[in-house]
């Protein structure tokens, strides 16, 4: 007596159904993000920040106003390092520096905004 075909084809549709599925979830959940790269501009950030301490520092003459001027900047100092950190967990991506990359792609995220946010708060 001759089996049937019937079983087999069902299950070999089956398993290249299963596994269309599970290479199409992979690369969803997987490869995609990885491919997603965020750059920064640190040295942007920095020269805004720089201007405006020095133009806090030029404009007064009180030792009050300079010492408030001092005391942002430390706090800036402190707190770029520090969001620099969290960037690469908050995005889920490669962060680089701007200046490293030799252009911005197609999956290149700017977080320069998100760095600039980061360091002015509080």
């Amino acid at each position: 007596m001759k089996p049937s075909l019937a079983p087999i084809l069902v299950s070999t549709l089956l398993s290249a159904l299963m596994v269309t599925g599970a290479i199409a979830l992979y690369d969803r959940a997987v490869v995609r993000p990885a491919l997603v790269v965020g750059v920064v501009d640190v040295a942007e950030v920095y020269r805004s920040k720089e201007a405006e301490f020095t133009q806090m520092l030029t404009k007064t003459t009180l030792e009050d106003d300079r010492q408030k001027a001092l005391g942002m900047a430390r706090a800036f100092a402190q707190r770029l390092p520090a969001a620099l950190e969290e960037l690469p967990r908050e995005c889920g991506c490669l962060v680089l520096l701007k200046s490293a990359t030799p252009g911005l792609a197609a999956r290149t995220v700017d977080l320069t905004p998100l760095l600039r946010k980061k360091v002015d708060a509080p």
